[in-house]
């Protein structure tokens, strides 16, 4: 019998999830769980928002909660998306409840078919709560990641009680940083039953190469000093926050390049208002839009950067600041979430305070004069491997399924 037969079978659910039609939508829980699925049989349920008249509304705004399969196969794994009803911006406090009852048939299903022992639930609300009810419908033991908006529900007065509850529910909760613990304690969860494992990085597909190369390759000048940022164009990210910062910057920087990489998201698409600021600033040739890149094709604009930023408003542990880290950039990012639980050391770059326009200015030019040792930052990067976080989950996830409820 081979070790995926005989371990526990673990069944993903998450609303954040790639599919056909949004294929870099959660990319950061698929990462995870799908190397974990190399150890332990694995299945991902990923519910879909949807409302009656959801066709009419994506007339108005296109884009608008893509409609996914209802069934699909990913890398070998198999990926089912019910649908659970979710009026835009109406009763959130709603959506665990009607989550719950949408992924209930296929997870029977599951059940029956000897392939479900432990629900793995990605975001604490809405999925986490729906994690909850069905492990107490389906008498199996639940595990809750917290990933990052659980600080902002946990400030919300109405959505608080729901989190706490859906913490309450589970078996074990994971963290992927500290400061994510914190809350889930903060919200009456038991020390012993929360965990940090933050996530891990790829540092075979992330790894240097030279940067003159890589400048080649994007028609950049050799002598440039570049910036690069990677992420959702959503207003969270803070890409404009960077772009408000560059005409300072410009001054002491003549030659001073800003790379802008990514597309669209479910958080929304800044795309062109992003466009319209850097015209507003007369910024059209400092900033360059690359687009939306797969991970594979990364490497090169992060070997090509001097340093990378990340002015976000919130994180749990952004993958991303690892990514640049594995090829050797220094990073300046926001004092907010698990940033500074990566970037743990002067050595590895600098946080500053989140929407401070000149602690940002000021940070990005020490950067960009500063003598790195990219090796070092390289090899922190490799103490943090994917290899490293799996062994753990799955140990954990053994665990669970040997204690069952008890």
């Amino acid at each position: 019998m081979s070790a995926l037969a005989r371990g526990p079978h673990i069944v993903v659910l998450s609303s954040l999830f790639p599919n056909a039609n949004q294929p870099l939508a959660g990319l950061f829980v698929r990462e995870r769980m799908f190397r974990v699925g190399q150890q332990l049989p694995l299945t991902v349920v990923a519910p879909v928002p949807w409302f009656p008249f959801q066709s009419v509304l994506r007339r108005i705004r296109p884009g608008f909660r893509p409609d996914a399969p209802g069934t699909e196969v990913q890398q070998g794994i198999t990926v089912y998306h019910p649908r659970f009803f979710c009026p835009p911006g109406a009763v959130k406090f709603l959506d665990g409840f009607w989550m719950a009852l949408s992924c209930l048939p296929v997870m029977r299903r599951l059940q029956r078919a000897g392939r479900l022992d432990i629900i793995d639930a990605h975001f604490a609300y809405p999925d986490g709560f729906a994690a909850g009810l069905l492990g107490r419908w389906l008498r199996v033991p639940v595990a809750v990641t917290l990933r990052g908006t659980e600080a902002r529900h946990a400030r919300d007065p109405v959505l608080r009680h729901v989190l706490a509850r859906a913490l309450r529910m589970a078996t074990r909760v994971f963290a992927v940083s500290d400061s994510l613990r914190q809350v889930a304690l903060s919200c009456g969860v038991s020390p012993a039953k929360a965990l940090v494992v933050g996530n891990g990085v790829d540092i075979a597909r992330f790894a240097p190469s030279p940067q003159e190369h890589a400048r080649q390759a994007l028609d950049l000048p050799a002598a440039a000093q570049v910036l690069v940022t990677v992420g959702g164009l959503v207003e969270r990210k803070g890409f404009h926050r960077v772009i408000a910062a560059l005409p300072a910057l410009r001054v002491r920087y003549p030659d001073l390049v800003y790379l802008v990489i990514g597309g669209p998201s479910p958080e929304g698409d800044w795309t062109q208002k992003l466009k319209a600021q850097v015209s507003e600033l007369g910024l059209g040739d400092v900033v360059r839009f690359l687009g939306a890149m797969s991970a594979d094709k990364l490497s090169q604009p992060l070997s090509a950067a001097d340093v990378f930023v990340l002015s976000t408003r919130n994180e749990g542990w952004a993958n991303v600041l690892l990514e640049a880290m594995a090829c050797g950039l220094p990073v300046v990012a926001t004092d907010v979430g698990g940033n500074s639980e990566v970037v743990s050391s002067p050595a590895l770059g600098a946080i500053v305070p989140f929407d401070d326009h000149q602690a940002l200015v000021e940070a990005l030019a020490r950067a960009l004069d500063h003598p790195w040792d990219r090796r070092a930052i390289r090899a922190h990067a490799e103490a943090n491997t994917w290899d490293r976080r799996v062994d753990v989950l799955v140990a954990e996830f053994r665990q669970l399924a040997a204690r069952g409820l008890s």
